[in-house]
């Protein structure tokens, strides 16, 4: 019996592009139902997973199963219970919100007419549309058009909902009604949110994974990940030239500027030196910890610190 007969199983699933790009390395996760976040930098290989589980592209090696059903061997299957947000899709700038999700609800294959009216009306509503339904789409928000793909994402109510990097470029309050929306399908079937904003995560997600270079380098809860921290993050102001000597002495994961020096947070088990004050772990510094070496499976050297 599958550990979460509901939800989506990823064994050793890697990819290498004809570029000579090793996008995926060995890729195993196991996500149940809910809000799931994959964390990680620009080209970390977020989007190439994404693409994969929504059946765009074959893995080199490995396997997927939604359920009972194989992503790779399955394709037709698997689309017909898949919603995908990619991180940048078009709409027909002249048609409106009604015009062109009745059209894609038909490309769906939900043909009988009543059945298309019930179905995208209850959308619209769902993503706070419906009072704009008439508008063109080319007046739309950012915010407005990423609900409008969400809409299109849960035509046939998928059972695997996938959403690559979907708060880039909102406003607070758009990202805010957006995120509440996710959260929402997420109580009723399996929600993948690719980002690189830790926010995002730590305000919707019951679990996440961390990836960079193509390899997993944490797989937790948030705020069980967060404890694990507690007692082992230091921070210390300093000026920017003195960075390059603390680099030296210290495992530095994040530096920021603050007041016009740089703050910087150090992991160690024990008071690094004078200075430093211990400072309470939060996802952040979670995602650096993984980024630099400091955590995961798949450790590394330490790198040079993040944001100097």
């Amino acid at each position: 019996m599958e550990k979460y007969p509901s939800g989506l199983t990823i064994r050793n699933v890697s990819k290498r592009y004809a570029n000579g790009v090793q996008a995926l390395h060995d890729v195993s996760l196991d996500i149940p139902p809910g809000m799931y976040g994959l964390l990680g930098p620009n080209g970390a290989g977020k989007s190439t997973l994404m693409r994969t589980l929504a059946t765009l592209q074959e893995p080199d090696t490995g396997q997927l199963r939604l359920g009972h059903l194989d992503v790779v061997h399955q394709k037709e299957a698997v689309r017909q219970t898949l919603g995908y947000l990619p991180q940048e899709f078009g709409v027909y700038p002249k048609a409106s919100a009604e015009e062109l999700l009745d059209y894609f609800a038909v490309l769906k294959g939900i043909t009988d007419r009543a059945t298309r009216k019930a179905a995208t009306e209850a959308l619209l509503r769902q993503t706070n549309l419906w009072d704009k339904r008439k508008q063109q789409l080319g007046g739309y928000s950012g915010g407005m058009k990423q609900r409008f793909g969400v809409a299109v994402a849960l035509l046939g109510t998928p059972r695997l909902l996938i959403v690559d990097e979907p708060t880039a470029g909102l406003d607070p309050a758009e990202r805010v009604r957006f995120l509440n929306l996710l959260s929402e399908v997420g109580e009723t079937g399996v929600v993948i949110l690719s980002t690189h904003l830790v926010a995002d995560v730590a305000e919707l997600c019951t679990r996440m994974a961390i990836i960079d270079r193509g390899r997993i380098l944490l797989e937790a809860r948030p705020l069980e990940a967060v404890a694990a921290l507690h007692g082992r993050i230091w921070r210390r102001l300093t000026d920017k030239p003195a960075l390059p000597a603390l680099a030296q002495q210290h495992r530095i994961i994040s530096a920021k500027r603050l007041s016009g020096r740089t703050l910087v947070h150090v992991y160690s088990e024990a008071l690094p030196g004078p200075g430093f004050e211990p400072v309470e772990p939060d996802l952040e510094d979670v995602y650096f910890s993984a980024l630099t070496g400091c955590l995961g499976a798949a450790r590394q050297q330490p790198k040079a610190a993040v944001g100097l």
